[in-house]
């Protein structure tokens, strides 16, 4: 091969050459393919939009009329409901509850009854129930966590109930019973009943307020773990006083205050279980409700060195530390 066959420049295409003429306009036969493919892409868009409307408006119309629904689908038996929840009802409490007819579609079945009847179960603070044609039942429930145990007559029985922080009491199903064996009681309240069921109880809301103030502050001060586990919660005082006694499962009773800020309170009650390690068996009453000065009453044995006749030793603590 030669050198000036290695060192030809590269052959030019005729795409390479300038060509300043406009191109030629498209003809009318291209115009008509091009308005065709989009119209029939517009009709295909309209019809898919028609078709999305039609069922939404079917399935609407469905669900407020069942007896437009077809024979057919009618006929359908609806499965077991599904069950969602955040709290720990399962199942069985679903099927128990709603006892829905054996055979029955789900289009027969009346979605707001069936919702009155989850609700009459205080547990249950919300529900939800979708049909998802043709033949499921999907129930959501949001579930009220107890805060706490109080004795009432259920059925002609005294039955430990549980309570949550709205103040509703309920029976409760499918909670550990180790835990529900940690809530505290109440005390000083008076139950009152409507149509054969127990109202709310009012001022729990402050109660939950302390208890989650307690768990925030120190896991020590936790209700259900400490070595001064809160037994009882009294709210004989709260409406006129604004106080809340909690007596401890070693014997110390202790007086919040509704007014003041819980943390800085337990912080102070923190302080004090320390100032009384010396005598963890002696009980006491620590005054909470008086600011920086705790009056501390140490209920002595009459086997201890006190003064005759004395059973108890009060003494005014004052918290040092800046809290």
């Amino acid at each position: 091969m030669s050198n000036d066959l290695v060192n030809a420049p590269a052959t030019r295409s005729w795409r390479d050459i300038p060509q300043p003429v406009k191109t030629r306009a498209m003809s009318r036969g291209g115009r008509w393919r091009v308005m065709t493919a989009g119209a029939r892409t517009a009709a295909g868009i309209t019809a898919a939009l028609g078709l999305a409307w039609g069922v939404w408006m079917l399935v609407g119309s469905l669900a407020q009329d069942p007896r437009q629904m077809p024979a057919v689908a009618k006929a359908i038996p609806v499965k077991a409901p599904e069950l969602t929840t955040n709290g720990v009802l399962g199942r069985d409490w679903l099927a128990r509850r709603l006892a829905l007819p054996r055979q029955a579609s789900l289009m027969e079945l009346d979605l707001e009854g069936l919702r009155a009847r989850l609700l009459s179960d205080g547990q249950v603070q919300t529900a939800t129930l979708t049909r998802h044609f043709p033949d499921r039942l999907i129930v959501a429930v949001s579930e009220r966590l107890p805060i706490a145990r109080v004795m009432a007559d259920r059925n002609g029985q005294q039955q430990a109930l549980l309570v949550a922080r709205d103040g509703v009491v309920f029976a409760g199903e499918g909670h550990d019973p180790a835990l529900v064996k940690k809530l505290p009681w109440l005390d000083g309240i008076a139950l009152s009943r409507r149509h054969g069921e127990l109202l709310p109880i009012a001022g729990l809301e402050v109660v939950g307020e302390l208890l989650a103030r307690a768990r925030e502050a120190d896991p020590g001060l936790d209700p259900a773990t400490s070595t001064h586990a809160w037994h009882v919660i009294s709210l004989a005082r709260l409406a006129s006083d604004r106080e809340i006694e909690v007596r401890t499962a070693d014997g110390v009773t202790v007086v919040f205050s509704a007014h003041g800020d819980f943390f800085r309170q337990l912080a102070k009650l923190d302080f004090l279980w320390e100032a009384l390690a010396s005598a963890p068996q002696t009980p006491a009453r620590i005054d909470l409700t008086l600011g920086r000065e705790v009056p501390v009453t140490l209920h002595l044995p009459v086997s201890s060195p006190a003064p005759a006749g004395t059973r108890s030793s009060p003494s005014l603590l004052k918290i040092s530390r800046e809290l």
